[in-house]
């Protein structure tokens, strides 16, 4: 079955300027050329598409991609690059740009999610398909006491008469952290989300929860990548 990865980069992030092309690594590379290369070692995988309105980072990728024909740059539409745009719109304009039957979209900013880990997803995902499952997405595990204002109580436990339980013992709740999401072109078209009703939850650690969003998780991100 047909495998499309798609990576959107936009032009003008207001939290950390620059943040896709600047230099990252010690050796100078950026964001996007990191990502770039590590998509480059992935097997099975019918085509990369960049879709970018920045000219900056479509010169980095060619320069690194320009003998691999599985990667497709698309001049993304301004209205579809904007900090206002709806992400619903941004959904539903994937499987204009992409032929696979599946989809995986992915970004730069998770920096240590490297080529092995996508190939796991992508063999997990079909895996899943197989049980009941309908996509998946990349989630962070979270054991810890969660409190709702709102509520004026702990949103992971059942009322007892001992709420300060040992934590392993919490329900589990999950924060969807962006690193990737995979889910088929049929349910891109027929609910307009990037994942299902049922996805399997592929759950990352350490390092790999690292998203780049704001300037101090770029410069702790880059001490941790060199060091």
């Amino acid at each position: 079955m047909k495998l499309s990865i798609v990576l959107p980069i936009r032009k003008g992030s207001q939290r950390v300027k620059n943040k896709n092309i600047r230099p990252f690594s010690k050796e100078g590379k950026s964001l996007t050329e990191l990502k770039i290369t590590e998509l480059l070692k992935i097997k099975n995988v019918d085509e990369i598409v960049i879709t970018s309105n920045y000219d900056e980072a479509i010169e980095q990728i060619e320069a690194i991609a320009k003998d691999d024909p599985r990667v497709k740059i698309d001049r993304r539409p301004e209205h579809l690059c904007s900090s206002d745009t709806i992400v619903k719109e941004l959904i539903e304009y994937m499987p204009t740009i992409t032929k696979g039957e599946h989809i995986l979209w992915l970004h730069v900013t998770s920096p240590f999610v490297k080529a092995q880990d996508y190939e796991k997803a992508i063999k997990k995902y079909f895996e899943a398909l197989k049980n009941g499952y309908d996509s998946i997405m990349s989630v962070t595990e979270i054991r810890n006491f969660l409190w709702s204002d709102k509520s004026k109580k702990m949103i992971n436990i059942e009322e007892s008469d001992n709420p300060w339980i040992q934590t392993q013992d919490l329900e589990p709740l999950y924060e969807i952290n962006h690193a990737f999401y995979i889910n088929s072109r049929k349910n891109y078209l027929s609910m307009s989300d990037r994942i299902g009703k049922n996805p399997y939850l592929f759950k990352l650690k350490g390092l790999k929860l690292i998203d780049i969003d704001w300037e101090d998780d770029f410069e702790l991100a880059k001490k941790l990548f060199d060091s």
